[in-house]
């Protein structure tokens, strides 16, 4: 198992663009590629190059009450932000990496001013921006690390939501992770349309075969 980055993020690397002249570096983070149920959810934010202190973390290494309060700081100092989900018949269509993709593409669209260059975390995005596309990014950029914050408790708020829309899940808990409370919810549920039938657990449970 890959032991966490010990780091603070910084701007190391948005220098790289803002010196080739790229100011408006959008950092680029998803959430919930690995859960059972509900949408994929991409976050691209544009720090100001003047921002001279922000605590943004990767979103992993924070409580749920630090992430909100983040959260907000993230869209008051931004330049630019934007969120976009992927659900589970984009996700069926497309494929899990597709569908995050796809969701970046539209998050970086909504940008404005719109983005120059991008930071992802080691998410390759085709693109005709310069992009840096590094491991553990969330770890070692702040804009990446702003983006994972919002990827986070936006997509944390809405499974939330859903929860009431499919009680009995308990999507409000485990955000449609495969958590023991999750599984046993299936047995005895079956299977939801906010399920992604392409993964392993729902397709066994569908009797589908693995795409």
């Amino acid at each position: 198992m890959t032991s966490p980055i010990s780091t603070t993020p910084d701007f190391s690397l948005e220098l790289q663009h803002w010196r080739r002249g790229y100011f408006r570096v959008a950092g680029v983070d998803e959430a919930g590629r690995g859960a059972w149920a509900g949408p994929v959810t991409v976050a691209a934010v544009i720090l100001p190059s003047t921002l001279e202190h922000a605590p943004f973390n990767d979103s992993k290494t924070l409580t749920a009450a630090q992430r909100e309060v983040l959260a907000a700081e993230v869209r008051r100092v931004a330049v630019s932000w934007a969120v976009e989900h992927a659900w589970p018949d984009e996700i069926t269509r497309l494929n899990i990496l597709g569908a995050t993709h796809a969701a970046a593409a539209r998050a970086i669209r909504r940008l404005h001013p719109a983005a120059q260059a991008l930071v992802t975390d080691y998410l390759k995005l085709r693109t005709e921006l310069p992009l840096l596309a590094p491991p553990r990014a969330d770890a070692l950029s702040l804009s990446v690390a702003a983006a994972s914050i919002l990827a986070k408790t936006e997509r944390d708020a809405l499974m939330v939501q859903l929860d009431a829309r499919y009680p009995g899940y308990g999507f409000a808990g485990h955000k449609g992770y495969g958590a023991p409370a999750h599984r046993e919810a299936l047995a005895r549920l079956g299977v939801s349309e906010l399920h992604r039938p392409t993964y392993a657990p729902i397709a066994r449970l569908l009797q589908l075969p693995l795409l």
